[in-house]
């Protein structure tokens, strides 16, 4: 093999490796159209392997509502460069692919050889704009949603109903499955914010790659690909912004979000222009604020941002009482939906339910009556056989020996009552009703030290917040939390 030889396959060899581990999908296709170079990203952004597309005609292999509407045949036919232009096309598999080009003729000797195109993905983020953009008139649920009497759904929703009168932050708690959208859209939709925009974007759910722009908008020419594309923020104008799992949010742009609240005023990722912006934001948080500030998930001042209306929605298992008339509200809905006449369940499965810790709280009660529906037959009675078979292993250890464990339980919480001077509120009662979980017995005792706490130091704050080894931001937390 000669020298030159040798140098050709070495260059190949560098040439095929970058374009592998360039960042961007590269396509180049010769004069006829046929694909003669496609790099390892291109092949990700198009979910297809390179055999499927080089030596073959771009028209054989991918599919476009008009033949213009391919960049790198538009460039072809006509030898004019095209950047930063979105376009949409189908693999050969019809899945749906939306690419930000920039198309290039390849000319030699004034002679058009071929085309090639630079493509950065933004399928995902489209995904993700329209079904945000769909959102914004999705705001069914009002107070009157909200299913339950008990004393503490019902503290709640009084809260919330106080804090539809202003636009103030607001920032639900409450465990994965206990309603907090439905709260979110209640306090929109009761509010004089109601004829605007309600956008509930989950933060969780993108990475932070995307959620930015998506956020606060981007500015055209910001970076490769971007166009001019105003943020939620921007598209909740006179409405009402949802955060949903903001301890998601990395801390940098926590500290974007801390500004547009101060300030009221939003910045495109790239542009160096402040734009106005009156949006109400509401905000959830699946766990305690004061363990995600401790654990690096939150940032203090968002939180004392956030949290001017803090709402607690109590987990089911606190809210025994109401499970009897969700049970009924979800038979009535799948009866609806599935066409049948279910009555009720069968007082065995009643009690069992009634003493379950619902983990997955409402959502989880929910998803186990439409189960149990979808195994009925011709029956209008819900027994344990119809429940699905991960609810019945799991209520089944709740069974006879509930009785038998009931007498400890109750004596725990005696001597609760007796080292809390009268105890908490409800508390004696309810244990002679109900078996508690650990989680409540333990909020329970919480209550009382902290009111003990309290009443011995004269309610000082300071002095408490000492006694007990805590700050007082954690101390003003927790007594918010139990409403002391």
């Amino acid at each position: 093999m000669s020298d030159t030889s040798s140098d050709i396959e070495v260059m190949n060899i560098f040439f095929h490796r970058i374009l592998d581990e360039i960042d961007a999908g590269v396509h180049v296709v010769d004069e006829a159209g046929t694909t003669v170079i496609y790099n390892r990203k291109m092949a990700e952004i198009e979910d297809m392997k390179a055999e499927e597309v080089l030596n073959k005609s771009l028209r054989d292999v991918f599919s476009f509502e008009h033949n213009e509407d391919s960049r790198l045949l538009e460039v072809l036919a006509k030898g004019t460069k095209i950047a930063n232009a979105k376009q949409t096309y189908y693999n050969n598999q019809g899945q749906e692919i939306t690419t930000i080009n920039h198309t290039i003729p390849i000319v030699n000797n004034d002679v058009r050889i071929g085309a090639m195109e630079i493509a950065r993905d933004v399928t995902r983020l489209e995904k993700l704009i329209r079904e945000n953009m769909n959102k914004r008139g999705d705001t069914r649920y009002t107070f009157d949603s909200i299913i339950g009497s008990s004393r503490q759904i019902a503290d709640v929703i009084d809260a919330s109903k106080r804090a539809t009168r202003t636009s103030s932050s607001v920032l639900i708690i409450g465990e994965t499955g206990t309603g907090k959208e439905l709260f979110a859209q209640s306090i929109h939709n009761g509010s004089q914010r109601s004829s605007g925009p309600f956008i509930s974007q989950n933060c969780a759910a993108m990475p932070d790659s995307l959620i930015e722009g998506l956020l606060f908008g981007t500015k055209k020419g910001a970076f490769t690909g971007a166009i001019e594309r105003p943020g939620l923020f921007e598209q909740a104008e006179g409405g009402t912004l949802l955060l949903d799992e903001i301890n998601s949010l990395n801390p940098s742009l926590q500290a974007k979000l801390l500004r547009v609240l101060q300030e009221k005023t939003v910045r495109r990722v790239g542009d160096t222009q402040d734009r106005s912006v009156d949006v109400r934001i509401i905000a959830t948080i699946n766990e305690d604020p004061i363990d995600a500030i401790a654990g690096g998930r939150l940032r203090k001042d968002l939180y004392y941002r956030l949290s001017v209306v803090s709402l607690f929605i109590p987990p089911l298992r606190e809210r025994q009482s109401d499970i009897h008339e969700l049970i009924h509200f979800f038979i009535d809905k799948y009866n609806e939906r599935f066409g049948m006449n279910v009555q009720n369940v069968d007082e065995l499965v009643q009690q069992k339910l009634v003493y379950h810790e619902w983990p997955g709280n409402v959502r989880e009660l929910e998803h186990m009556i439409e189960g149990a529906m979808n195994l009925i037959d011709y029956e209008d009675i819900i027994t344990f056989h119809h429940l699905p078979n991960h609810f019945r292993h799991k209520l089944h250890l709740l069974g006879d020996d509930h009785d038998d464990s009931f007498g400890e339980v109750e004596a725990r919480s005696m001597l609760i009552e007796e080292q809390g001077s009268g105890g908490r509120r409800e508390t004696g009662n309810r244990m002679k009703s109900e078996l508690k979980s650990l989680a409540q017995y333990l909020d329970d005792a919480e209550y009382i030290y902290i009111k003990n706490s309290l009443t011995q130091n004269q309610f000082n704050i300071t002095k408490t917040a000492k006694t007990l080894g805590m700050s007082r931001q954690n101390l003003q937390y927790r007594i918010k939390k139990h409403k002391l």
